[in-house]
């Protein structure tokens, strides 16, 4: 009798998620390989080396990887234990990009911390540490007027960097896991609308952000200025057909297609494999998500099960506002595709968002749906 629960005991331990760590893992090096194709034009023109984005693309795939099967070992209640300091934390670290001489500017955006060995973006890293969080602090209780002020100081941080691509993720991701917590629907309504009120009133506040609505609503206008970038997404989609140009023959990477490496890549990928390629890539994704929700449904408490939604919903919120960019369902927005697009940040912080998933999944225990 002993020796039985013995073994079902260490058959419960060892549950890795291995379709998760796969499925992901291959996105990570798929991503490896169009970071290369993608950035060998620019790469040379600009250091002189066609590998220079590879090769720092793979040191911190390498360091993600470290860090997930990590994280993967931790027992995922010491997140619960960690999670006021580390949000705190990076609350701080939010704040300091927007002080001059420990914020580095690029493009108009301050959005980096320059470590000397890494530089950090924040408001990447805010994406995990505040889900984890709202997970704890939802699992006890939900004040709605708690829940305000602390989007409200996100927003505020975030919109000043500005990144209003991770502030949509990051707010819907809040609602989602606010209403999975327990809210009624009707009473977050009111919230979404105060959401997109807000939203509206940045957009017209902002010059840039106005012209990027106006190029949404009217991809013909200004050719050469505010709607290149999108002509020259949906030029390459086009270009792609059903199969493809064939692997590292994209004639938009020659220097055509802004941000190539990072919020485009997803057209280099259809350019290059077509779209059978393409929707491979989105399938890979959506399983990934499904994986997550499943985890999230066998979780042993709400803690865990509020935390693995929290992560899945991050991943696939990200996801589609890349994807709906691209396609021009959605206004452009300065957001990576996870795994994929070039970015030291956002590929450490997702792999580590994996590891905790595979933390929770190494305790599953089938209890009542979530109320």
């Amino acid at each position: 009798m002993a020796k039985r629960d013995w073994r079902k005991k260490k058959k419960t331990k060892s549950d890795f998620q291995w379709g998760l760590f796969g499925l992901v893992s291959f996105l990570t090096l798929f991503g490896l390989l169009m970071v290369y194709n993608a950035s060998v034009v620019e790469a040379y023109n600009v250091f002189g080396d066609k590998y220079h984005y590879l090769k720092n693309q793979s040191m911190w795939a390498l360091m993600g990887f470290i860090l997930m099967l990590l994280i993967s070992k931790v027992n995922y209640n010491v997140f619960k234990k960690i999670a006021a300091p580390f949000f705190f934390i990076n609350l701080l670290l939010l704040a300091a990009v927007l002080i001059p001489g420990l914020g580095t500017s690029i493009k108009g955006a301050r959005r980096w911390l320059d470590l000397g060995f890494f530089v950090l973006q924040p408001s990447e890293l805010v994406k995990l540490s505040f889900t984890i969080y709202l997970a704890s602090w939802l699992s006890k209780e939900r004040k709605m007027l708690y829940f305000l002020f602390l989007i409200g100081l996100l927003s505020g941080l975030i919109v000043l960097e500005p990144d209003m691509g991770t502030l949509v993720v990051i707010l819907s991701n809040a609602f989602l896991l606010y209403f999975l917590s327990g809210t009624p629907l009707l009473l977050l309504l009111p919230l979404g609308l105060i959401a997109i009120l807000g939203g509206s009133l940045m957009i017209l506040s902002s010059p840039y952000r106005k012209t990027r609505l106006l190029t949404f609503l009217n991809p013909t206008r200004d050719p050469l200025g505010s709607s290149y970038h999108i002509r020259q997404v949906l030029i390459a989609l086009g270009s792609g057909g059903i199969l493809g140009l064939g692997l590292g023959q994209s004639r938009q990477k020659y220097e055509y297609l802004p941000e190539v490496t990072t919020d485009s890549i997803f057209a280099i990928i259809a350019e290059e494999l077509g779209f059978f390629g393409a929707a491979l890539v989105v399938f890979v994704f959506l399983i990934i998500v499904l994986k997550g929700i499943q985890i999230a449904r066998n979780a042993p408490d709400k803690f865990s099960k509020l935390l693995a939604a929290g992560i899945s919903g991050w991943i696939g919120i990200q996801v589609l506002v890349n994807l709906g960019a691209m396609v021009a369902l959605i206004p452009l927005t300065g957001l990576p595709l996870p795994f994929i697009s070039y970015g030291g940040s956002s590929l450490v912080v997702v792999l580590s968002g994996v590891g905790v998933l595979l933390s929770i999944g190494k305790h599953p225990h089938n209890v009542k749906k979530l109320r």
